[in-house]
């Protein structure tokens, strides 16, 4: 295998299950150029110098077109004018500074941990309801019981979702994540479906947003959509719209493969299972070890606006950058043994939540629906074990998780 197609290499479905010798092999060379053009970067070092770089834009996604349609008014009128609008309010993990910095700033003067910490016993009640609508049986499916329905019913009721309308918002999710993957943005049938997702999910927003400043409530979309005043900074309705599509997607998506992929890891690991059985306040350290041994997010791209040297190796300008974080996060010139699962690891500054400017905004509600989770899992489900190991994995390379997780149960406590 050459380094060269080591990128490649990781996208392939064949590699999904195991990707991690690939990324040993990359941080033997921290910053390699592919056959492509792409410049991976993939040690720890590495990796923390350059998301702090002012140099390195987010803005990378390919403009926003759409097929032809054969009407001439859509094609040659709203079409180019809808691009021109999509393309100048990208969600704001896809925008650099000022821009960033000021819908940010407005997010998380509503993303307030007043909000998260309300949001624990909703999840713990939740959770339960899950797990005992699987009682009576000797299998459980982990995804499809708990891991995808209980991070959309937490996302859309912050939002102020209607719940009878959360099961078209985790479909709507689910497609519009495939755009934070490589290949789908060379993928014209891909690009056209996500584009369509992206239309109808924005319509949807927009009669929302228009209800709650009709009828504001205690939730998170109203807050967002008041008018400015006082002082007070204020989003435009298109940017409204990209930040509730990204807080949907990236509420979801990312929460999904954080469950999974945990309760994977301690069904491969029985012995750090029952520790946490029997004392649920290790929890905390539990997440931060999982998002550090299997994160939900396995990399990121970049585009470098000029020249950038680091480690040894310099990234031309114009060049895309792959911020391959799952790889850093196993580096054993920054972590012991780091191929172990150890939840009483010192020191775990990991790259789980990515890092720098774009540093997860949901980071303290995903912990919380995980820690309640996975606590929660180890505690009702009576002996536990996998059914296939490994498991079948979703299509994503970059949000990476079991599609499915089959796990065999003598009862629910």
């Amino acid at each position: 295998m050459s380094d060269e197609t080591l990128f490649a290499q990781v996208l392939a479905p064949k590699n999904r299950a195991d990707p991690y010798p690939l990324y040993a092999r990359m941080r033997e060379t921290p910053v390699s150029r592919q056959a492509d053009g792409s410049y991976l970067v993939s040690t720890q070092a590495a990796l923390r110098s350059l998301i702090f770089d002012p140099r390195l834009s987010s803005e990378d996604l390919p403009p926003s077109r759409r097929p032809a349609t054969g009407n001439p008014p859509k094609d040659w009128i709203l079409n180019p004018i809808r691009h021109r609008v999509v393309n100048a309010h990208r969600p704001l993990i896809f925008r650099d500074p000022p821009d960033h910095d000021t819908l940010r700033g407005i997010v998380m003067k509503e993303f307030t941990i007043a909000r998260v910490r309300d949001s624990h016993a909703k999840v713990a009640t939740l959770v339960d309801a899950l797990i005992d609508k699987c009682r009576g049986r000797d299998t459980v499916c982990l995804v499809d019981d708990l891991s995808c329905p209980l991070p959309v019913a937490v996302i859309c009721e912050l939002l102020g979702v209607p719940e009878a309308d959360e099961r078209q918002f985790h479909a709507w999710a689910t497609r519009m994540a495939t755009a934070l993957e490589p290949d789908a943005r060379h993928d014209e049938a891909g690009r056209r479906e996500i584009a369509a997702t992206f239309d109808a999910i924005s319509d949807y927003m927009r009669r929302l947003i228009r209800e709650k400043r009709r009828h504001p409530a205690d939730d998170m979309l109203s807050g967002l959509a008041a008018r400015g005043g006082r002082g007070r900074l204020a989003m435009g309705d298109i940017d409204l719209i990209s930040t509730a599509i990204l807080l949907l997607v990236a509420g979801d998506e990312t929460t999904v493969n954080l469950i999974s992929n945990g309760m994977l890891t301690l069904l491969r690991h029985p012995d750090e299972l029952e520790k946490l059985k029997a004392d649920p306040k290790r929890a905390p350290c539990v997440i931060e070890e999982i998002l550090r041994h299997e994160p939900p997010v396995h990399f990121r791209t970049r585009k470098a606006l000029g020249a950038i040297e680091v480690a040894g190796a310099t990234i031309p300008a114009g060049s895309s950058v792959v911020l391959m974080l799952a790889a850093g996060n196993r580096d054993p010139a920054r972590f012991t043994q780091p191929d172990r699962f150890d939840p009483d690891r010192n020191d775990n500054q990991h790259f789980g939540f990515g890092g720098g400017l774009h540093y997860c905004v949901g980071a303290p509600l995903a912990r919380v629906e995980a820690e309640i989770a996975l606590v929660t899992l180890c505690q009702r489900l009576v002996a536990p074990r996998l059914l296939d190991d490994p498991p079948p994995y979703r299509a994503g390379a970059s949000l990476r998780g079991p599609k499915n997780l089959g796990i065999a149960i003598a009862g629910i406590a």
